[in-house]
């Protein structure tokens, strides 16, 4: 059977004798490529838009333009700048997700990523600051076992490194750097391992999340929870008119707090109607990044 993706959205479609990627319930659906293209890009609501919850295989209908390009892995040695993004990502994102970026197989990832991080190179003793900055980083993101090739330690000193993270309890005001860094990697991790990297209470991380409007990527949540996320209701003619006239001007965290929404919804309709910022907003948000790198410096 001949697997493509689809090059608009990246659904896996079939051949043209409509062949299923699994056994096809009498229920699903069989969707031509054009129509594909024009639903909503995650399997749920395309599965809620054609009325199935059995949706397993898309059918390819030839159009003028062909069948597309077929997506083909790469093969064969690995270039520098392949291994050093390799090493770059491992750890943060899924081995999927890596190997759709770099177009290599899964199992050819695997296995640079052992090459890359050989389990054969331990090291023992006292925790050095740097190693325990890295912990962090990677915290929530990986499991201590892929956690331990990286930084080669035994998957049980990851474990009791864990555990020391969560005895810890700092008190006072959030830094900026310590916000900027927050911002960067809530929606990616739980509020337990956030409160383990910075030293905080859940109360006291949920409190900031709110505080700043952040919210749960949707990925992560159907990976969490085993199934959809749920959605964000949806724009009122009022909300609409609110973001266009306040988005050149106004930061994204008080149209978030005016609108009641997060700061990535309020970013992705922004980004859909094509709103920007004004000149005047942009150099004012330039000087705020470039104060916040000199504090954490």
């Amino acid at each position: 059977m001949v697997r493509r993706r689809c090059v608009e959205c990246g659904f896996w479609i079939v051949d043209q004798e409509f062949q299923s990627l699994e056994p096809a319930p009498p229920s699903a659906s069989w969707l031509d490529t054009e129509a594909l293209c024009r639903m909503p890009r995650s399997r749920t609501q395309l599965c809620d838009q054609t009325g199935t919850r059995d949706l397993v295989a898309i059918r390819v209908q030839p159009t003028k333009s062909g069948m597309g390009p077929t997506i083909v892995s790469k093969r064969g040695r690995w270039s520098r700048a392949e291994r050093a993004r390799l090493r770059e990502l491992y750890g943060l994102r899924d081995e999927a997700v890596i190997a759709r970026e770099l177009k290599r197989p899964v199992d050819r990832v695997r296995r640079m990523a052992k090459s890359l991080f050989p389990q054969e190179e331990r090291r023992s003793g006292s925790w050095a600051a740097n190693e325990m900055l890295e912990l962090k980083r990677y915290l929530g993101a990986s499991t201590p076992e892929v956690i331990a090739r990286i930084l080669g330690r035994s998957v049980v000193e990851v474990q009791e490194q864990i555990l020391d993270l969560g005895r810890i309890r700092r008190g006072g005001g959030w830094t900026r750097a310590e916000i900027v860094d927050f911002k960067h990697i809530y929606g990616t991790r739980t509020d337990e391992d956030l409160a383990r990297i910075f030293g905080r209470s859940v109360e006291e991380i949920r409190r900031c999340s709110r505080e700043h409007r952040l919210s749960k990527d949707k990925a992560f949540l159907r990976k969490l929870r085993g199934k959809p996320s749920t959605r964000m209701p949806r724009w009122k003619p009022e909300e609409l008119d609110i973001l266009s006239e306040g988005y050149q001007v106004q930061s994204n965290l008080e149209l978030a707090r005016r609108l009641g929404r997060s700061v990535k919804s309020v970013l992705s309709k922004a980004h859909q109607l094509g709103l920007k910022k004004s000149s005047e907003r942009l150099r004012e948000m330039g000087r705020v990044n470039v104060s916040v790198r000199y504090l954490s410096t």
